[in-house]
Parts: structure tokens; C-alpha cells; sequence
């Protein structure tokens, strides 16, 4: 979804993106998200991180979670709030750098975050203070593309620095308790810019005390 100022020369912001009446990716959630949400304890206090136009958010607050969005793009909170306003719900948002920002420690029953991607030097830094959000016994969902997912046109980061390798995520997960892993591929029809076969990485883990 979206995170930070942009990706690259040339590419524009995610504000840009975000700045016309249609949601980009749709307004339904994403599918693994929504295959996997029984997973999150009903009336869970939950953070959706790179939340860009709030499509996840908002579908779990229609499950009756209290849900934070986090974005950088302004324009993408927004829609956030349009969305839930749609929808007859509240979705709580917060503009955050994810990368160079401290986030909440331990506040929050489950996190999920949908194709959030950033440079590789910055990724585990990153995924460290979403884990750290998270309450011990509380999850983290997520799905983003893996490295082979270059080699699609499908959607994603085009440079491969912004990709997940399946294999160093899965030794970051071990870190907790793995409830789901899962990489390889998957069809994705979610507005303009994911639409086909797709190579993804999907986990679900339990935080572990002391972690």
C-alpha cells in the first residue's frame, strides 16, 4: 500500500496517487486479510499499518475491532475516513513515517499490514516496531510480495530492493510463534495496480513474552 514520501525518482507520491475520487486498490480488503481475520480475537484493539485508502481497516471494524490505520499519506487518511463513513464505522488514523518514527509500544491486541513495502536496509527495522506494538500474545498478519514477484507485472515495487525475501522473513518470524507461513503464488484483483498472478509472502505469528 504505502508508507513514505515515495519510491523513487519520477514516481509520484503517494498523496498523488491517492489524490482522485477512486480508491486505487479497491475498497474491499484484501483476501488473505480477510481469509485470516477469525484469527484476530473479536473486539480486538488493532493497528493497520501502511493502510494507504483504509480498505483493511475499515473491513475490520465492520468486524467490531477498534482499529488504528497508520499512513504516511495524508490524502490516503482521509480516504480512510470517507471510507468508514460509508461504511457506518470508525476508524481511528495516525500520519506516521514508518521508518524514521517510534511507534506505540504494546498497545495493541493485532496488526496487520497489506503490501507495505520498503527499501531493503530498512524492512526488519520497520517490522521490529510494528512487533513491538503488538501486546505479548497478540498477533501480526500480514502479506506483501516476495522477491520473485519482479519478474510479474502484476503490482508491487518495481526495483527488487523494495521486494520481501521469503527466506529472511521466515527467520525473522521464528522469532515468534509461527501460526501461519506461506509464500508462492496467488491471484490478486484489488483495483488499478494489483490485478493477475502474484508471488506473495503470507504470515501470521504470535507474539512471545519478552519479545
Amino acid at each position: 500500500m504505502s508508507h513514505i514520501k515515495g519510491s523513487s525518482p519520477g514516481v509520484p507520491s503517494w498523496d498523488e496517487r491517492f489524490s482522485g475520487d477512486e480508491y486505487i486498490y479497491g475498497e474491499e480488503a484484501n483476501l488473505f486479510l480477510q481469509e485470516s481475520a477469525q484469527l484476530i480475537p473479536s473486539k480486538s484493539k488493532v493497528a493497520a499499518y501502511a493502510e494507504g485508502e483504509g480498505r483493511n481497516a475499515v473491513f475490520l471494524a465492520k468486524l467490531g475491532h477498534e482499529v488504528t490505520a497508520y499512513d504516511y499519506a495524508q490524502v490516503g487518511l482521509r480516504k480512510t475516513e470517507a471510507l468508514a463513513a460509508k461504511n457506518g464505522v470508525q476508524v481511528q488514523t495516525a500520519q506516521a513515517d514508518l521508518i524514521e518514527e517510534e511507534l506505540p509500544v504494546e498497545v495493541y491486541d493485532a496488526a496487520v499490514m497489506v503490501f507495505g513495502h520498503f527499501p531493503r536496509q530498512d524492512q526488519y527495522r520497520v517490522l521490529n516496531k510494528i512487533i513491538r506494538s503488538v501486546k505479548p500474545g497478540g498477533r501480526l498478519l500480514m502479506e506483501v510480495y516476495e522477491e520473485a514477484q519482479n519478474s510479474y507485472d502484476t503490482g508491487g515495487p518495481r526495483n527488487v530492493d523494495w521486494l520481501y525475501r521469503a527466506t529472511e522473513l521466515l527467520e525473522w518470524c521464528k522469532q515468534q510463534r509461527i501460526i501461519h507461513f506461506f509464500t508462492g503464488e496467488v491471484d490478486r484483483t484489488e483495483g488499478l495496480y494489483h490485478s493477475g498472478s502474484c508471488c506473495v509472502v503470507q504470515i501470521v505469528v504470535e507474539k512471545l513474552e519478552g519479545k
